[in-house]
């Protein structure tokens, strides 16, 4: 299994998350050009069989899972013990896990306990032709450059990648692969063993959501962000009543939350969210690079501002040049009466 290309599946309540599937698809762009097995590692709960089944028909030709009971919520520390035991069972040549909070508190920690690099929040994944090295690109600066990194000596190569910066891979049902299960009472080929629970400080036994402030804008399918253009914090309120009409999420760009408008959770761009809804309505936002970046994979994108010449008008759509309180004051109207049965 040496020099394989690994991505970490995620599981939330016993179902897979979608960014499980879309790492399989940076990964599968990977192998094809390195010429080795694309391995998808799950770590949890025992899930059903058709669950990792979907990881082959996605793109995956192994899965290792590490599954059992005591695993039901995550724990850092546990998660990094058995994550590091695997990669000195078979040593990967890549690693690439989501840049959730889950990616980005068990990536790092487990990078320093293996001695290897991580790349964090990556945008851009490749391999270098002429050393098969993993080319790494992610913004810095705050965003104003894009930098690309490499790790020619230490391995596994690790990144995150931001979620929803690809589209998972249609299921392929002629796809055929190995499913390998493990509990934590089982020992490896060669002799390891997991046994982290028995050595950890702490133990989780649950966890509780902070309501405020929260915005699960990854997952939204509908997005309606807020810049500049809307003048005043306050107007924020009717942003989240046509989100609420619409089942929706708020968000926000760079400028309005520097300012202190929004909580930066709701932040969309590469120093933010990136985000792939079905519609991203985008409300007094001119459109910096940064922000274009973060939604550009949106299925549709609707855009409003005064200026004809906004950059997000380009990548929008639906541009709409024009006032946008008139315009949010139609749009409400509109849903009101389509949500109480009138004519639409």
């Amino acid at each position: 299994m040496k020099n394989c290309v690994w991505t970490l599946a995620e599981q939330h309540e016993r179902r897979l998350k979608t960014v499980s599937f879309e790492l399989l698809a940076r990964g599968r762009s990977l192998v094809d050009k390195l010429g080795v097995k694309l391995f998808s590692i799950l770590i949890g709960p025992a899930l059903e069989d058709s669950c990792l089944e979907e990881l082959i028909l996605r793109g995956a030709d192994e899965v290792i899972a590490v599954q059992d009971e005591e695993l039901k919520f995550f724990s850092n520390e546990s998660y990094s013990k058995i994550l590091g035991t695997l990669i000195r069972e078979y040593e990967p040549e890549i690693l690439l896990a989501a840049a959730t909070s889950t990616g980005r508190t068990l990536m790092p920690y487990t990078a320093v306990k293996v001695h290897a690099g991580l790349t964090a929040d990556c945008t851009g994944l490749d391999i270098e032709e002429e050393t098969g090295c993993l080319l790494q690109t992610r913004p810095a600066i705050g965003g104003n450059i894009m930098a690309t990194i490499k790790t020619p000596d230490l391995r596994p190569q690790m990144a995150t990648v931001r979620p929803r910066s690809s589209r998972p891979l249609e299921k392929d049902a002629s796809r055929k692969g190995t499913v390998t299960r493990f509990s934590l009472s089982d020992t490896l080929p060669s002799g390891r063993s997991f046994s982290p629970l028995k050595e950890t400080r702490t133990r989780v036994t649950g966890y509780r959501r902070e309501a405020v402030g929260f915005a699960n804008l990854e997952e939204a399918e509908v997005i309606i962000s807020g810049g500049r253009g809307i003048k005043k914090p306050e107007s924020f309120e009717t942003l989240r009543e046509i989100a609420a009409l619409l089942g929706g999420e708020v968000g926000a760009s760079r400028d309005v939350v520097d300012r202190g408008w929004i909580s930066y959770p709701h932040q969309v761009g590469l120093s933010g969210k990136t985000v792939s809804p079905k519609l991203y309505l985008a409300v007094g936002i001119s459109g910096a690079i940064q922000h274009l970046a973060g939604i550009k994979t949106s299925e549709t994108i609707v855009s409003v501002n005064t200026d004809p010449d906004a950059n997000i008008h380009k990548l929008a759509d639906l541009a709409i040049v024009g006032d946008a309180f008139e315009v949010l004051g139609e749009l409400k109207r509109r849903l009101r009466k389509a949500g109480s049965g009138g004519d639409k």
